[in-house]
């Protein structure tokens, strides 16, 4: 059908005109009906042969998509290792860990999506991910928690604040002062509510958002102080945004999540490692 004749078929498929032939009336005799008019010699395929061959490419298509997949899978050149992680670890720990991959696997793919809590928790439940980042401290159910870190949060001050000065801040240090909060439900806003609501401390609150990178974005403007993660911190510091530890500790923890129940991607230890190894790199920084 393609070809238009049966010399250049057979020359194709790499046989003789006389073995394709007798293989086109066996075909014909199987389906019971003729695929091709013989007219002057020359073939003329029947409605119903064009309407066979359409069925017939997208089978070859399905196998095509099947030969690439299992190609995929034995070269891991693009067998896709799925991550799911906060937003804030998507900004922060994620892209120095790929750059170590990538030094480890270089032909490795990755997909990153980042999603908030609990969906993430929901989601690496249902097995829908080869692995997750996460700071909770309670094991979705199928999902084992490793820990892969533990900081403490930071106080982000903007370009030129008198806190600048100093290098060690104390909940007393910010009475009075503009405070850009984390979303209400936040784990680490409550943690840091009750920080300065034990110290007496009294904040003007006017601002509130969900994404510590937000945040951090907000203080480089000049809109007021935050706390927040290390790892966010550290990404956004620069000279509109200075960095200062506290004295008083507000645990920060980052944990990996691994479902438990389909089978590990090939890849997964390697990337695995390769956030072993960011999280070590940012600790020692800090």
């Amino acid at each position: 059908m393609l070809q238009g004749n049966l010399s250049r078929a057979a020359q194709d498929v790499g046989t003789s005109q006389p073995t394709l032939s007798r293989e086109l009336a066996r075909l014909e005799q199987v389906l019971g009906f003729d695929l091709f008019d013989r007219v002057r010699g020359r073939l003329r395929p029947t409605a119903r042969a064009l309407a066979l061959l359409q069925e017939v490419e997208r089978s070859f298509v399905g196998l095509d998509h099947i030969a690439r997949r299992a190609q995929e899978l034995r070269t891991l050149s693009t067998g896709r290792l799925r991550l799911a992680c906060l937003p804030a670890l998507a900004h922060a720990l994620v892209p120095k860990a790929l750059v170590h991959f990538s030094d480890t696997v270089p032909q490795g793919s990755v997909s990153v999506v980042p999603l908030e809590s609990p969906w993430l928790e929901q989601a690496l439940a249902e097995q829908r991910f080869d692995l997750g980042l996460g700071e909770t401290i309670d094991s979705p159910a199928g999902v084992v928690l490793r820990p892969l870190m533990r900081a403490r949060e930071v106080a982000v001050l903007p370009r030129g604040h008198r806190l600048c000065a100093k290098a060690l801040l104390e909940a007393s240090d910010f009475a009075g002062e503009r405070f850009i909060s984390l979303a209400e439900g936040d784990p680490y806003r409550h943690a840091i509510d009750a920080l300065f609501a034990r110290a007496g401390v009294e904040r003007i609150t006017l601002l509130e958002i969900a994404s510590a990178v937000a945040v951090c974005a907000l203080v480089a403007q000049g809109l007021g102080l935050a706390i927040v993660n290390p790892l966010t911190a550290t990404a956004m510091a620069g000279p509109d945004l200075e960095v200062r530890p506290l004295q008083e500790e507000i645990a920060f923890s980052v944990s990996l999540l691994l479902p438990d129940v389909a089978t590990p991607h090939p890849l997964r230890d390697a990337l695995v490692l390769a956030l072993e190894a960011a999280a070590g790199q940012l600790q020692t920084v800090r």
